[in-house]
């Protein structure tokens, strides 16, 4: 297993960070809020997990090995794969997971692309007791508070992931206003913000602009 890479970030996407380790390109798959907090030319160390089917071999990065470790129990539940698992990091960390699965916030779940009401009910009662307490302090007042007051999270995701692409800040404001019909709907249909998705259409209009 390959518990982690450490090297010069040689290149980013939206969902891939190339880490250059001994003189080769790993390419790592991350969620965007990962690849936010990369930049191309600096050092990186990202915790990795290794992913292998009969046809291919895909290493997923992040941040820390506490998210390493909650990629890795969130696929003992029944139909989620890695990607799904990616996909629940992407729009939830760690402990904002162990939040919705301890209150049985069926939401939190469905905000995820890819899952429904039905699955977000089976995945709660399949995760019970095994992600754990939420491990920062006060992390039940921290989540009622973000809810309560400050700008979108998924804005703030947003707008970090286009600035670790190389983007101004001015860039990733527009980019960000560009794409905040798109969101508004997604939240008025009873989700959240799909932040991978309006990565892609952030970048789409970006590369219209230029």
């Amino acid at each position: 297993m390959i518990a982690f890479v450490s090297g010069p970030v040689a290149a980013l996407a939206p969902t891939l960070a190339v880490i250059e380790v001994g003189g080769v390109g790993m390419a790592v798959q991350c969620t965007p809020n990962t690849i936010a907090g990369l930049r191309i030319g600096e050092q990186a160390r990202l915790a990795t997990s290794l992913v292998v089917r009969e046809d291919s071999l895909t290493l997923y990065g992040f941040a820390d090995d506490d998210e390493r470790q909650v990629f890795e129990l969130l696929q003992g539940a029944s139909g989620v794969g890695p990607r799904l698992a990616q996909a629940m990091l992407g729009v939830h960390r760690p402990d904002a997971l162990r939040l919705a699965v301890s209150t049985g916030d069926e939401k939190a779940l469905v905000a995820v692309p890819g899952i429904g009401k039905k699955g977000a009910q089976k995945l709660l009662l399949e995760l019970k007791g095994k992600l754990g307490a939420p491990l920062g302090a006060g992390a039940l007042v921290g989540a009622q508070r973000a809810v309560a007051s400050g700008p979108a999270p998924w804005t703030e995701q947003l707008s970090a992931a286009l600035i670790g692409l190389g983007y101004a800040s001015r860039e990733a404001e527009e980019a960000v206003s560009a794409v905040t019909p798109q969101a508004e709907a997604a939240i008025a249909a009873g989700g959240s913000a799909p932040v991978p998705q309006l990565l892609r259409a952030a970048l789409q209009s970006l590369n219209r602009a230029r």
